[in-house]
């Protein structure tokens, strides 16, 4: 199998992040894989999509560290989507949103153009376009989630949050690893203006209820093909608690990870979004829980996926290289010619 991802940049992509071990697995399976940034994806005119990429090299390498070291020794080479079986996108959007907005839907037009050209681009870029923004979560079912909505209007959060008990959470529309996420209750109803215009800088702001399960922060559980990812009984599951207090449970934002149990009450959430993802081709996705609510569905490069495999001692990435595999297999066995969604989940 040749398999390329695409990250943010090459330059800046870190051997503890989920997507060089993802990368790492592909190598310990013999396949070739190439790494590439969006800065990197280039069309050309034989009709193709490609660009320069790093092909990590085929040794045995002892760990992603170095791997890592020796993807940035490697020169850059030329690929096409003809070369390649897989596409995997792995760049978050949100990170090039300030300082470069020409790339924060460039994956998702070149990825279109390889899916053309009977390359598997994983997740969908079609679907992804739909998810550039935290909207794509209000097509799940309302049932999963919590109270919520999203304005500019000052005078609509205040009455928002005046039904919601004095108690909700502000954040941005776009925007993902916590940026400008506040709690909002009697204490600090104060600075609510200073957060509503801080939100307000970068576009629309969702006013969501306040969970009290959130005290015990958050869990984040991938889900594979529609299924939550599991490996020899261990699920790929997580509690993040930030212990300052801060309403934040992501890891960089000071969030802690902790073992948690997976229950039917998790499970019963992902045979709800079970139906969405599979429609639109979503082959890797991170969901984030509180209680038996959905907060948000990570689409775009949901981490973590690295710490779970230590912390449950189960190789969770060579579980999502496995179905890559099957995927290349039976577009290979169909002359390039599936659907790229049904391929997707396969």
């Amino acid at each position: 199998m040749r398999i390329a991802f695409v990250v943010n940049d090459v330059a800046t992509e870190k051997e503890n992040y989920t997507t060089p071990q993802l990368a790492f697995s592909v190598l310990k399976r013999e396949h070739d894989v190439y790494l590439l940034g969006v800065g990197d994806l280039a069309y050309y005119s034989e009709g193709c999509m490609g660009g320069r990429a790093k092909k990590v090299p085929a040794k045995k390498f002892k760990s992603t560290k170095s791997m890592m070291e020796g993807v940035r020794e490697a020169e850059y080479t030329k690929i096409l989507d003809s070369d390649l079986d897989v596409i995997f996108l792995r760049n978050n959007p949100s990170d090039d949103m300030i300082e470069r907005p020409w790339a924060t839907n460039a994956a998702l037009i070149f990825g279109q153009i390889a899916i053309k050209n009977g390359c598997i681009v994983v997740n969908d870029p079609r679907s992804l376009g739909n998810a550039m923004n935290k909207m794509y979560f209000q097509h799940f079912p309302e049932k999963i989630r919590p109270k919520t909505i999203i304005t500019r209007n000052r005078k609509e959060i205040m009455d928002f949050y005046l039904s919601q008990k004095k108690k909700i959470v502000l954040k941005p529309l776009q925007g993902s690893g916590g940026t400008n996420v506040f709690l909002v209750d009697s204490k600090s109803e104060k600075n609510m203006n200073q957060m509503i215009d801080a939100i307000n800088r970068d576009g629309f702001i969702i006013a969501q209820e306040y969970l009290p399960d959130a005290s015990e922060g958050d869990i984040r559980l991938f889900v594979l093909n529609g299924h939550a990812l599991c490996v020899d009984g261990k699920y790929a599951a997580m509690r993040r608690r930030n212990s300052s207090g801060d309403v934040r449970s992501n890891i960089h934002a000071g969030g802690q990870p902790e073992r948690v149990k997976v229950d039917d009450n998790i499970l019963d959430l992902v045979k709800v979004v079970r139906p969405k993802l599979l429609q639109d081709g979503m082959f890797l996705v991170g969901l984030d829980i509180v209680g038996d609510k959905l907060m948000e569905i990570n689409v775009f490069s949901p981490g973590g996926l690295n710490i779970l495999s230590e912390m449950e001692g189960a190789n969770f990435s060579e579980e999502v290289i496995r179905k890559l595999e099957d995927k290349a297999y039976y577009n290979s066995i169909y002359d390039r010619s599936l659907d790229n969604k049904l391929a997707s989940m396969l």
